[in-house]
């Protein structure tokens, strides 16, 4: 399993979300983008994490930053996960776990994610991947990454 790092180019991805609609990386180019992988919809650390970029979109919206959630759940626990706890970003269903791979966090040993994050620029490159991050870590360390990169 090869990690992604600083500056490496994203992985493309075209996933659908849980309203069935596909979202694709090219989408947000012109943005930045937080990406974040998690294990299972709807178990405690999953719903820390999510609850976590949700009570801090405003203030990513601000700088530009976008989010989308990617787990192997279905599009319909996607749903049932998005609507429980009113989470109004993108939750995209990876059920065959490419994009996982793709980006270095599925471990084929015990047969799933291991939670990350990235923060992808405007152009698509990496500017800070996070691998084994903790729920209530992904946003701060994005902000920091990107109070790093403002340097």
């Amino acid at each position: 399993m090869e990690k992604l790092k600083q500056g490496d180019t994203a992985p493309d991805f075209k996933l659908m979300d849980q309203n069935s609609k596909f979202t694709d990386l090219a989408s947000f180019r012109g943005k930045k983008l937080l990406v974040y992988f998690y294990p299972e919809a709807d178990t405690p650390g999953c719903t820390r994490q999510a609850q976590s970029v949700e009570a801090n979109l405003a203030e990513l919206a601000n700088l530009d930053v976008m989010c989308v959630g990617i787990s192997p759940d279905p599009v319909e626990s996607q749903k049932r996960f998005a609507e429980k706890y009113k989470l109004e970003f993108p939750l995209l269903s990876d059920y065959d776990h490419k994009v996982a791979a793709a980006f270095g966090v599925w471990d084929d040993e015990k047969g799933g994610i291991i939670r990350s994050s990235f923060l992808i620029d405007e152009n698509g490159k990496i500017i800070d991947a996070q691998y084994g991050v903790k729920p209530e870590d992904t946003v701060p360390k994005a902000m920091e990454a990107l109070q790093t990169a403002a340097k």
